[in-house]
C-alpha cells in the first residue's frame, strides 16, 4: 500500500480554506484488501482521519482519500 502526503514523497494536501488536510492511500491490485482495511482503520483510530472517497480503478487499483480537520492553536500570553 502506498501512502502519499503531497509533498515530495507522498500526498498530504490542504484544501483552499485550510480547514482540512487530505491523505491519499493507493492499494495496488496484488495487495490484500484486508491489509488495506487494517491500514485505513489505523489511520482512522490513531490519526483521526475519516474516509472521504474511495475509487476502484481499471486494473484493480484502489484509491482512498482520507481527511482530517486542521487544528489551529492560539498562543496565550
Amino acid at each position: 500500500m502506498r501512502e502519499q502526503v503531497r509533498t515530495s514523497s507522498a500526498t498530504l494536501t490542504r484544501d483552499a480554506d485550510q480547514r482540512y488536510e487530505y491523505l491519499l492511500l493507493t492499494v495496488s491490485p496484488h495487495e490484500q484488501l484486508s491489509d488495506a482495511r487494517a491500514r485505513l482503520r489505523e489511520h482512522a483510530e490513531y490519526g483521526k482521519w475519516e474516509l472521504t472517497r474511495s475509487v476502484l480503478l481499471y486494473g484493480g487499483t484502489h484509491k482512498y482519500w482520507l481527511r482530517r480537520r486542521v487544528m489551529r492553536v492560539e498562543r496565550t500570553a
